[in-house]
């Protein structure tokens, strides 16, 4: 690690009224200084790199011009937004970056009032700005709405449903678009190259051409200036089809790295009289720092980094296999064995681990760019045409597409599999990742099938399970991070549908785990057995259907039974309770008690810090079980992890 830049501009800037104060020929100097003052930091905390490197001068630009926070600038994912928060009062807390207690890895309300509405999930800040602005016009407010959105962020379909809509906001509503050719991974899909294809045009290409031909043997500042012009043209040739036919003004494309020359643009939108206002900003995505601009996929995210040799630091390796490459290895060997077998993504392929099933079946797999709901509905015709869809999205961002889950997927009973990664807890990226919620809005669905792997063994043996699963829709939830180092099989089982498994056997108490909790629920179980109570332990490894046999043994045979499930209220452990509640086992006695993740939206912290808030840890089912069972004799030491 590097120490901190030298920033004698940068030092100055408390507040974007500090910005304000400089004259445009000192905004150069200050984006560079916070540009280097960006790549120190998240070199220390890790957290998304390539995105905020590249709207650096934008950044700049946009505060200089705008008298934020009374015109509300808005980004979107906010993963782009730590040049925003050190320029607005955080710099001093930008080394807490995605750590307990710290300043979250995206815009966030409740943290600054520059932040005027929380981001994480793509493609929602022009109807939040559109929202802004149209209150604003309704209370006479001077105020405007800037809302900064990527090319990649633009290829789902809710920020074209704002742009229609745009035209009651007038202009109080500006959008740039920050047009970096590469969101997380390059954009695909008509929309996204709709701009490429129209820059590439003839009219354009002649004029470029032409230019070329003049100002070839042109000394270097004519070629400066040939370039501008060719900047011009290109505007000229293309004139914003696509955004003027929803009521936009279309400026550009412009430098998105002139900082200069975007103050002077920024100026005279922010003075226009017009309506709704695009300006298309073309940026680099790792601007000013060659590893980032190298390799923009690799440098989106990172874990702490040695800034001189942009070397990260991933740790010793070597240890057991991340679960997303463990679903990865396993679709990989059921597309050999079933030319019928496909795989979809959103705008993640390297995340998901398609990215190793792209390398060996390109033709079978689907990239649609940010559209999870396009996702599921086209897994769906796939599905209904005899293919075997395998739709692999994080849980959080699943949430995106539940009418077609419901509408296009359960109601017509088609095979598409669902593989829901990071589900659950996901540590530095707090509550707007954490897969919490799939359980609760897949289980109440008909026809749906839904597994959670308690490692990366059952994970294998589930995606087999899901390309054999020809009846109805099917679901796997998995955690970021690795397995447990467990010896993978030479060959997958098929599962049993709705069959769960014991895997230690007692007589007085029953542990229900359901998922990666299952560990804690071992650990548990031989601290209990400690106590003198003997504890059995069950992998349920279906959430739906239930194994209702099983699970009567277990109620009905031990005096206290806990589910344990890395999901919110309302999943596995409520559907238990209904089957007990329906059956009349609560009536008879049963010390039944479910274990979940607690109601509320739990910030970015440590993984372990997080199971300890949750409550989920091994301890803490110790606890529960004690107080059923009316005993005392427990006290949790949470630095130890272990009862005392």
């Amino acid at each position: 690690m590097s120490d901190r830049p030298v920033t004698p501009l940068l030092d100055t800037i408390q507040s974007p009224a500090d910005i304000r104060k400089l004259s445009k020929s000192q905004l150069p100097q200050l984006s560079d200084e916070l540009r280097q003052e960006m790549i120190s930091a998240v070199s220390v905390t890790g957290g998304h790199l390539g995105a905020g490197l590249g709207v650096v001068e934008l950044t700049v630009a946009i505060h200089h011009v705008f008298n934020t926070p009374d015109d509300i600038l808005i980004w979107d994912v906010g993963h782009q937004a730590y040049p925003h928060k050190i320029v607005t009062g955080r710099r001093d807390r930008i080394r807490t970056l995605r750590q307990g207690g710290g300043l979250s890895g995206f815009t966030k309300r409740s943290e600054s009032e520059y932040d005027p509405f929380g981001a994480a999930h793509s493609s929602t800040s022009i109807s939040a700005a559109l929202g802004f602005a149209v209150a604003n016009k309704l209370s006479g407010s001077p105020g405007r709405a800037i809302a900064v959105i990527g090319d990649g962020a633009m290829s789902a379909g809710m920020a074209y449903e704002a742009m229609n809509n745009a035209q009651a906001a007038g202009s109080r509503l500006i959008v740039i678009l920050n047009d970096n050719d590469m969101s997380i991974a390059p954009p695909v899909g008509g929309l996204s190259h709709y701009l490429a294809r129209l820059v590439s045009s003839g009219k354009y290409l002649g004029v470029r051409d032409f230019a070329r031909k003049v100002f070839r043997r042109m000394p270097r500042p004519v070629e400066s200036v040939a370039r501008k012009a060719e900047e011009y043209a290109r505007g000229m040739a293309t004139g914003g089809t696509l955004f003027e036919e929803l009521g936009f003004y279309y400026v550009g494309p412009v430098d998105g790295h002139d900082v200069e020359g975007l103050v002077e643009i920024l100026e005279n939108v922010r003075d226009a009289h017009e309506g709704p206002i695009l300006v298309h900003a073309v940026t680099k995505k790792g601007k000013g720092y060659a590893p980032a601009e190298e390799s923009a996929d690799k440098y989106h995210g990172v874990v702490k980094f040695d800034v001189v040799s942009g070397k990260q630091d991933k740790g010793p390796g070597g240890g057991p296999p991340a679960y997303t490459a463990v679903f990865a290895d396993a679709l990989v060997a059921e597309a050999r064995r079933d030319d019928k077998v496909v795989a979809i993504t959103a705008a993640m392929p390297s995340g998901t681990g398609l990215d190793r099933f792209e390398r060996e079946f390109p033709d079978r797999t689907f990239d649609v760019g940010i559209a999870e709901q396009h996702a599921v509905t086209f897994a769906a015709g796939l599905a209904a045409q005899g293919y075997r869809p395998f739709c692999a999205i994080y849980s959080t961002f699943l949430q995106r597409a539940y009418d077609q889950l419901v509408h296009d997927v359960a109601i017509q009973n088609l095979p598409v599999r669902f593989a829901m990664d990071r589900a659950g807890l996901v540590g530095a990226d707090g509550c707007t990742h954490a897969g919490a919620f799939d359980l609760a809005y897949l289980c109440t669905l008909p026809n749906m099938v839904v597994m959670a792997a308690a490692d990366e063994v059952e994970l294998t043996h589930m995606v087999h399970t899901m390309a054999l699963h020809d009846s109805g829709p099917i679901a796997v939830r998995y955690p970021r991070g690795n397995g447990r180092g467990l010896e993978m099989p030479a060959q997958p089982e098929r599962l049993a549908i709705g069959k769960g498994r014991i895997v230690k056997e007692g007589k007085k108490v029953a542990i229900l785990s359901l998922g990666t909790r299952l560990e804690e629920a071992e650990r548990a179980a031989a601290l209990l057995e400690a106590k003198g109570l003997s504890t059995t332990v069950a992998d349920m490894r279906f959430a739906k259907p239930l194994d209702e046999e099983l699970i009567r043994k277990l109620l009905t045979s031990h005096e206290v039974a806990v589910t344990v499930e890395e999901g919110a209220v309302g999943g596995f452990g409520a559907h238990v309770l209904t089957l007990a509640s329906d059956e009349g086992l609560i009536d008879a006695g049963l010390k039944l008690r479910t274990m979940r993740l607690p109601d509320i939206f739990q910030d970015h912290d440590a993984p372990m810090k997080q199971y300890d808030e949750a409550g989920l840890n091994a301890p803490h089912i110790v606890e529960t079980v004690l107080k059923a069972l009316r005993r005392n004799d427990v006290g949790i030491d949470a630095d130890a992890g272990a009862i005392a």
